[in-house]
């Protein structure tokens, strides 16, 4: 079906939805009638070009793949051709794919086939921005509980390996390494999601150490990361932490991971101190017009470019500098490049950020271009008709 090479699937996978029987009530209605229509009347093989307004990173395994389904349950072969093929960057109007086949086997299709292609797109472009800009940090996708239901979060998983593996080829970044869900995880070439606590397990032990101690015990063979902003203690909880467990410390397996909420700043800061940490390590990022979103990123509170050197900055000085610091709370590609700017000292990043902000820019639009080897298409879209 893809003339662009083989798509490689994921290791372990959801069912996909809907099958042929549903598709019918889960299309738009119009399409419906124009099968019927087709029904009565005749078939022709028609030719779709699918594209976007906006410029993106192609992400259609997903679509191709259920279309690949669909075709099978209905007894017949589509057509792709893929201009665009998985990770490429496409321009706003520019046909992805032109898919070609029965009009009758095709034509009630497209409500469904744009849903798993368009968000896609976009989150993936956000992604590989987000690597891009720190390439040298670990990405961990935290998107699963901002997604509505398991076929969102199986699309803006996909998307986040997508951006993923460009920014790897694109800049040698490290990339997405891992995600939440074990659903997802062989888009990340893994059999298990990642993650360690949330707030809740703090608030149940009673103190960081303590939860800390719990989870030790508990993965007593897996490296230990402790949220430390449960208290508002950020630096006190993390050098507790730190002093209750050395040998991790030193051995680098364990890490602190700042969640401060964007309503206060972390323990040791405010304005004045946040200027200063930034101008002893990254004097550049605050010398500059900044902004006033990027002020926040930098100085304000949450977790800011200061929290994080500060954090670097204590570990270090109190004999930790192996331990290391993960990041969370809005980390989209606007704040991962004030990030960059600050040369902020980020080990690791757990982050959802990457889903499409503006839900209108990931409506992918489909126009059929061609009825039986004849050029046809709504005035104005002829710059979709093929050029080679």
């Amino acid at each position: 079906m893809n003339d662009a090479g083989p798509l490689k699937a994921n290791s372990r996978r959801i069912n996909l939805l809907p099958e042929d029987r549903d598709v019918p009530a889960w299309t738009d209605h119009y399409f419906n009638r124009s099968k019927g229509i087709v029904g009565k009347f005749g078939d022709k093989r028609a030719t779709y070009a699918i594209f976007m307004r906006r410029p993106v990173v192609s992400a259609p395994r997903l679509m191709i793949e259920w279309l690949e389904s669909i075709a099978a349950a209905r007894g017949t072969r589509f057509d792709v051709k893929l201009k665009y093929p998985e990770g490429k960057w496409v321009g706003a109007g520019e046909p992805i794919l032109y898919l070609s086949g029965s009009l009758h086997a095709l034509v009630d299709l497209e409500t469904i086939f744009l849903q798993k292609l368009g968000a896609c797109c976009v989150a993936a472009y956000n992604a590989y921005t987000m690597c891009s800009e720190l390439p040298r940090v670990a990405f961990l996708a935290f998107d699963a509980r901002h997604c509505a239901g398991i076929q969102m979060a199986e699309l803006m998983a996909y998307a986040a390996s997508v951006g993923s593996a460009r920014a790897r080829r694109k800049h040698e970044a490290k990339g997405f390494v891992g995600n939440a869900t074990g659903a997802t995880a062989g888009f990340f070439g893994r059999d298990a999601g990642v993650g360690t606590m949330p707030h809740a397990i703090i608030g149940y032990a009673g103190s960081t150490v303590r939860a800390a101690e719990m989870y030790h015990e508990a993965y007593p063979d897996e490296d230990l990361t402790v949220l430390v902003d449960y208290f508002g203690k950020e630096v006190t909880d993390t050098l507790a932490v730190c002093r209750r467990f050395p040998k991790l410390a030193a051995a680098g397996k364990l890490a602190v991971r700042l969640d401060v909420m964007g309503s206060r700043y972390m323990e040791g800061l405010d304005p004045g101190e946040s200027y200063k940490v930034l101008d002893r390590n990254a004097p550049d990022a605050i010398r500059g017009y900044r902004t006033e979103p990027e002020l926040r990123h930098l100085i304000g509170p949450g977790v800011s470019a200061a929290a994080i050197w500060l954090m670097r900055e204590k570990c270090d000085a109190a004999g930790f500098p192996k331990v290391r610091i993960v990041a969370s709370s809005g980390f989209g590609p606007e704040k991962c490049r004030v990030m960059a700017l600050a040369d902020a000292p980020i080990d690791s990043i757990g982050t959802g950020s990457f889903l499409p902000e503006n839900w209108m820019e990931t409506y992918a639009t489909a126009d059929i271009i061609d009825y039986d080897g004849k050029r046809s298409v709504k005035v104005g879209r002829e710059f979709l008709f093929p050029k080679d």
